[in-house]
């Protein structure tokens, strides 16, 4: 059992939560009727903010509630394609806060059908530049640029993210993902400055593989990898494509780390908007992401009881939600993550 089992009373946290848009305010619901279950000592302090919502909070708002707390549970953000601004809702948000890293947890999970049974594939990937920089013009009509920024400042900084990030979990090898043979000045810069830190971690195995094969690489032969570290966009293709070898979005637990914040949320960002409403929605990888957070904040006895519980219905295969091949709904499979805690 969780805080709650202990005679002891403990004072809750105060935690940001952006219940996001589509399934994310139900995915929202499900971690706090847990948390609430279980008696995890947490309180949320709720900000909502949306592209696709008339009644949203400012990015200010947000900003001094995380300067309050320092820690966020994050739902999936959708944005409008056509008549919004270059630079997204999200992009905003790791800009702001200074978000470099994001790292996405792909593995495989007891009880979860997946074509692969043994992935266990971390890719960390630098979220504040390259593609996503929201340089982008017209020149003349019919012809678009679009900038892609890399600095050695900022390449620097992920490749020791990675290499220490693998030095605290016991990880063995880091992957640096790029297309440097096309890209020879932008990739060719995030290679060399991967190579640079490698140096000065002999204990961990360094290596790098070109993007295109490392997809390849990936859905063919997942067990060669360990740690990926990528630049933006990359690590955004390559994290989906991962997500899938494990059973989907819906499993997936991700967060977003920066030198005074860190948020967490599932690992592929999509909304599920056309599921919104339905009770249709697997909370597996939010309720992952929220564990992970408790982990974060130091709530050690109840992140070991959430990722019991969570396991426990997992590997029981008799509540699936139907990305799971079953027809339990979000609600249903709550239940069953609060009673396997009992």
């Amino acid at each position: 059992m969780s805080s709650a089992a202990s005679n002891e009373p403990v004072s809750p946290t105060l935690v940001t939560m952006i219940p996001g848009d589509g399934v994310g305010p139900e995915l929202m619901t499900s971690v706090k009727e847990v948390f609430r279950g279980m008696g995890v000592p947490i309180e949320w302090e709720e900000i909502h903010i949306s592209e696709v919502s008339h009644q949203s909070a400012s990015i200010d708002g947000l900003q001094e509630s995380m300067s309050r707390n320092k820690v966020c549970l994050k739902g999936p953000l959708s944005y409008p394609e056509e008549g919004s601004e270059v630079q997204s809702l999200n992009m905003k948000l790791r800009q702001s806060l200074d978000l470099f890293a994001n790292v996405v947890l792909c593995k495989s999970l007891e009880g979860v059908e997946s074509r692969h049974s043994d992935v266990d594939v971390v890719v960390i990937r630098e979220q504040t530049e390259g593609e996503y920089s929201a340089l982008e013009h017209e020149g003349v009509p019919g012809v678009v640029e679009s900038l892609k920024i890399i600095t050695r400042e900022k390449s620097l900084r992920i490749a020791k993210f990675a290499f220490d990030y693998a030095m605290r979990h016991g990880r063995r090898k880091v992957t640096a993902i790029h297309k440097a043979n096309i890209m020879k000045l932008t990739d060719g810069l995030f290679l060399e400055s991967c190579r640079s830190v490698a140096d000065l971690y002999p204990r961990v195995e360094f290596d790098a593989m070109i993007v295109d094969n490392t997809c390849m690489q990936l859905v063919s032969n997942p067990g060669q990898f360990d740690i990926m570290v990528t630049p933006n966009l990359y690590g955004n293709v390559v994290d989906n494509v991962a997500a899938g070898l494990v059973g989907g979005a819906g499993v997936v637990p991700g967060a977003s780390y920066g030198q005074r914040f860190a948020t967490f949320e599932p690992g592929a960002r999509h909304s599920f908007a056309t599921a919104m409403g339905r009770n249709v929605a697997n909370p597996t990888g939010m309720l992952l992401a929220a564990a992970n957070l408790l982990e974060h904040l130091g709530l050690y006895p109840d992140t070991v009881a959430v990722r019991r519980a969570l396991a426990s219905v997992l590997r029981d295969r008799k509540v699936r939600t139907k990305d799971m091949g079953g027809q339990a709904t979000t609600t249903d499979f709550t239940k069953a993550v609060i009673n396997a805690a009992l």
